[in-house]
């Protein structure tokens, strides 16, 4: 089955493709990243997919106001909207892409998907490639911690990071041979590394 929805604007079309009961997936003139990963059971691909519309909208007006040009990606992974944005022109988003901006900016878009859906948002958005460059930066601090454990410490801590961010600490570290759990309460929860 395929809908085709055009805004009142005529400049935009977009094709939800329905494949089958449980399946969904979405195009528009935005690139979407297709294939199993992006599979969601019953109405939840209905939320995700509308979800990460609501988002690429959001961010693609925000772009609008501070005249820049970028690409929006929409990809859903685990029932998980993923917004990516890459710069069309040379380092028109570098002023967006610093990891406290790319945070911020990705509270206010939660808040406008919550806003429309009245349901919370798990979205993670990343401008300029900033997410790939704070997993190697985490990367790096698990290496040092690690270190520190072999010199004998008992345990290493990492400062106070988003759940997020403590996920990917928790996925370097078992990857390292080593286990860690967070600590911790509210802005103070951290990573604690331990030997194994």
């Amino acid at each position: 089955m395929k809908d085709t929805d055009i805004d009142t604007t005529g400049n935009e079309a977009r094709e939800v493709n329905a494949e089958g009961p449980e399946e969904a997936t979405v195009t528009d003139d935005r690139q979407h990243n297709s294939g199993a990963s992006d599979t969601v059971d019953g109405a939840d691909a209905a939320s995700v997919i509308d979800e990460g519309e609501i988002a690429a909208d959001y961010i693609e007006e925000l772009l609008d106001i501070c005249d820049f040009d970028g690409d929006i990606d929409i990809e859903v992974r685990g029932g998980r909207s993923y917004i990516s944005v890459d710069a069309s022109g040379e380092g028109s988003l570098r002023a967006l892409s610093k990891p406290d901006t790319v945070t911020a900016l990705q509270e206010l878009t939660r808040i406008a998907v919550q806003t429309k859906t009245g349901e919370f948002s798990r979205l993670i958005l990343d401008i300029g490639g900033s997410r790939q460059t704070r997993e190697a930066e985490l990367g790096a601090m698990v290496d040092r911690a690690v270190e520190r454990l072999e010199e004998g410490a008992t345990a290493a801590s990492l400062p106070p990071m988003s759940s997020y961010e403590r996920k990917l600490v928790h996925d370097i570290v078992a990857a390292r041979g080593f286990v860690s759990e967070s600590e911790g309460e509210g802005r103070d929860r951290h990573t604690v590394i331990k030997r194994g």
